[in-house]
């Protein structure tokens, strides 16, 4: 991946599950003097990420991420391996979240 592509993908990861347009991927990505000199700059690289199948894009000619590498992102992790050798040696199961009762009013 070129440091073009990256700053793409990048850009894409801070809007995670919405559709950018490429006019503002080129604007907000590459910056105002890159995009004032050469405003389609993101067209082909767009294209070519598209057909990586890194990027998907819908009816519109709008981009995201594909769903597979967002999700692959939020895997669980500990905060510390000391908290997980604490709470798995406690012998309680603190694998599902807890659900609070709604206030009632």
């Amino acid at each position: 991946m070129n440091p073009d592509d990256r700053l793409i993908v990048n850009y894409l990861k801070s809007w995670p599950r919405l559709f950018v347009s490429a006019r503002e991927i080129a604007r907000r990505a590459g910056g105002k003097r890159r995009f004032r000199d050469e405003p389609q700059w993101a067209f082909p690289i767009l294209a070519r990420l598209v057909e990586q199948e890194m990027i998907e894009t819908d009816a519109l000619g709008h981009y995201r991420l594909v769903q597979k590498m967002v999700e692959r992102k939020k895997r669980r992790r500990w905060v510390s391996p000391q908290i997980r050798q604490i709470l798995e040696s406690s012998g309680k199961n603190f694998g599902e979240t807890l659900d609070t009762p709604e206030d009632e009013k």
